[in-house]
């Protein structure tokens, strides 16, 4: 999900890739997700991220 985000993909836009990968998921079940897992994503991968 990493790269969906850096490029600035939308919830509907990842609605339609996975739907078209056979995963039938509306885009705010996505939005909720992302709501939900974020912070956790965030404290998990905080070490990979360098201050510039």
């Amino acid at each position: 999900m990493r790269w969906y985000c850096h490029y600035g993909v939308s919830y509907r836009d990842l609605e339609e890739m996975m739907t078209a990968r056979g995963v039938p998921i509306d885009q705010t079940t996505i939005y909720r997700w992302g709501q939900k897992y974020a912070p956790e994503l965030d404290k998990q991968t905080r070490w990979y991220r360098h201050v510039t």
